[in-house]
C-alpha cells in the first residue's frame, strides 16, 4: 500500500523523502516497481482497454463514453479523470466533429443586386412564366454534392 502511494505521487514529491517519511527502504521500493507491481499491471491493462475502446468507436469517444463502455462491457469502475490522464499519457485525443456550416454569402462585392420581382407572391395563372430555384448540399463519402432544383410555380413541377 505504501509503495503504491509513493508510486502515485512520485511526480509531486521526492521519492527519497517519501520513503524516509513512510519508513520504507528505497531499494525495496525500486525492486517493487521493477518487478512489475500490481498497480503497474492494472494500469497497463486499463490503458490497453482504453486504446481498444477508443479505436473500436472510431476515435470519437470521450472520457465519459469510454467510462460507460468500461462499466457496461468489462465491469471496470474508473474515474473519468483517470481515463483522461491515461489518454493524455498515451497521446490519444478525440476527433472533434464540427457541424458543417455553409458560407455562401460574400457581401464584399461590387455587383448590382437583382430586383425582387415576385415580392413573395408565389401565385401565377400562366404556365412557363415564373420559375423559382433552390440549391442544397449533400455530404457523401466522396465529398460534397450540390443539388439544384428549378420549379414552375404554375404547375409546381420540377423543370428539366
Amino acid at each position: 500500500m505504501k509503495y503504491a502511494w509513493i508510486y502515485e505521487y512520485q511526480k509531486s514529491f521526492n521519492i527519497t523523502v517519501m520513503c524516509r517519511v513512510l519508513k520504507v527502504n528505497r531499494c525495496t521500493y525500486y525492486f517493487w516497481v521493477d518487478s512489475g507491481s500490481i498497480v503497474n499491471k492494472v494500469y497497463e491493462r486499463l490503458n490497453q482497454l482504453i486504446k481498444d475502446i477508443f479505436s473500436q468507436y472510431r476515435e470519437v469517444y470521450s472520457t465519459r463514453r469510454i467510462k460507460k463502455v468500461l462499466v457496461q462491457e468489462y465491469g471496470v469502475i474508473v474515474s473519468t479523470r483517470k481515463i483522461a490522464k491515461s489518454m493524455k499519457e498515451m497521446g490519444i485525443s478525440i476527433k472533434m466533429k464540427r457541424k458543417f456550416k455553409v458560407t455562401t454569402t460574400d457581401s464584399n462585392y461590387n455587383y448590382s443586386i437583382s430586383p425582387n420581382r415576385l415580392q413573395r407572391d408565389f401565385r401565377t395563372n400562366v404556365p412557363d412564366e415564373v420559375y423559382v430555384g433552390d440549391i442544397t448540399y449533400i455530404r457523401t463519402q466522396q465529398g460534397w454534392l450540390y443539388l439544384a432544383v428549378v420549379i414552375d410555380l404554375f404547375s409546381r413541377k420540377v423543370v428539366g
